[in-house]
């Protein structure tokens, strides 16, 4: 195959290529067509094999595209990806552990993942990365604290959209709620959190962080009871990972050293 860029009829190949791909939507195709051409010409590829290789670029291009439009709609507060984490310094935690829930197979079962320890041993970071592994996969993601879901559920309870929330929220495959357990809930706001982590029971996965263990849920949610049943909901087909130690965003720090005097002074 050859790269002019007309043919014997007389056609501007180049400017139909550039109008066909504006047409399709297919910007990747259009900047890719050319160089995959003198390609195709080298290594005497065959039309299938060139038409192929144009169309793989397109969609990886929209894969990427999509991938980015899925994390910013996710809200994570910062990004993190499961290959930064620091496994030598945070030594509770498995590498094959967190390998194997990258692989998203607890997304597609629709179970859960629990991840308890005291503040800033990586709870969030783990969490934040597994979201963006699954954004990357394709999944719809959103996060947001405990205390800010319980802020949406309660606004849509008070305009009488609870159900139809609960039903939306329903539809996103990993939910996040990070740092249950830092500031207390008033009984209402257990209620519906009650209710929202219930409505997903089996049929959506959840992502929990807590700086509480869960023999002091009932301090969180007031009430014995409800985090019994909270935990009876979350932790039924679901990887609980307690992290320990130090924390995490601390490391590398030489905490016992006393700080130089100032001689100015």
């Amino acid at each position: 195959m050859t790269t002019t860029t007309a043919t014997s009829s007389g056609r501007d190949v180049t400017s139909e290529l550039a109008y066909l791909t504006r047409v399709l939507k297919a910007p990747a195709l259009r900047e890719a067509a050319s160089r995959l051409a003198e390609r195709a010409e080298a290594e005497q590829w065959s039309f299938e094999e060139y038409l192929a290789a144009c169309l793989q670029r397109e969609v990886a291009a929209r894969d990427a595209h999509g991938a980015e439009s899925r994390i910013r709609a996710a809200r994570f507060p910062s990004r993190k990806s499961l290959e930064d984490f620091d496994f030598d310094h945070q030594r509770s935690v498995k590498r094959e552990t967190i390998t194997h829930l990258g692989t998203l197979d607890f997304v597609a079962g629709k179970e859960n993942v629990v991840f308890l320890g005291p503040p800033g041993t990586g709870k969030t970071h783990l969490a934040t990365g597994l979201g963006i592994r699954a954004c990357q996969a394709g999944h719809r993601v959103a996060f947001a604290t405990a205390a800010e879901w319980v802020t949406r559920l309660a606004k849509a309870h008070e305009t009488g959209r609870l159900d139809e929330e609960l039903v939306r929220l329903g539809r996103i495959p990993l939910i996040i709620v990070d740092e249950v357990g830092y500031i207390p809930f008033e009984p209402e706001a257990a209620n519906l959190f009650f209710q929202f982590i219930s409505g997903r029971y089996e049929r959506a996965s959840v992502i929990v962080t807590s700086n509480k263990p869960f023999g002091r849920w009932g301090e969180v949610f007031g009430d014995d009871t409800v985090a019994a049943a909270m935990i009876d909901r979350l932790v039924h087909h679901a990887e609980v990972i307690s992290l320990k130690g130090d924390s995490y965003r601390m490391r590398g720090r030489d905490l016992g050293r006393v700080p130089a005097a100032n001689t100015r002074e």
